[in-house]
């Protein structure tokens, strides 16, 4: 079956860096589309940054343009997310997801991500 298994959060200090990854098994990876949600305590899931199949077109939300960067190595079946100069509010769960070219969705158990001086 398709899993994918996030890694790389932790605890870090405002303006620090941490880089997540993700990596998946069960689908062709190279063929799907991936991307990078997040959740905080008492608010909806939401979308931080998505790559296309190739690498070749990239998504990122507002809040997190010019310091967060979704890379993917298709050799490796892994996606990542680079975050620098991390903010209090980048603080959550961050979660992987995969999607298929006839658009289902698989998604990761998550890994924290806690900002904190």
């Amino acid at each position: 079956q398709v899993q994918l298994t996030e890694s790389g959060g932790g605890l870090v200090q405002p303006g620090g860096s941490l880089r997540l990854s993700c990596v998946t098994s069960g689908f062709t990876f190279v063929i799907s589309a991936m991307s990078w949600y997040r959740q905080a305590p008492g608010k909806e899931r939401e979308l931080v940054a998505a790559i296309s199949s190739s690498g070749g077109t990239t998504n990122d939300a507002e809040s997190v343009k010019g310091r967060f960067t979704i890379t993917r190595d298709n050799a490796k079946n892994t996606v990542y997310l680079r975050m620098n100069s991390l903010k209090l509010e980048d603080t959550a769960v961050y979660y992987c997801k995969l999607v298929t070219p006839s658009r289902n969705d698989y998604w990761g158990q998550g890994t924290q991500v806690t900002v904190s001086s």
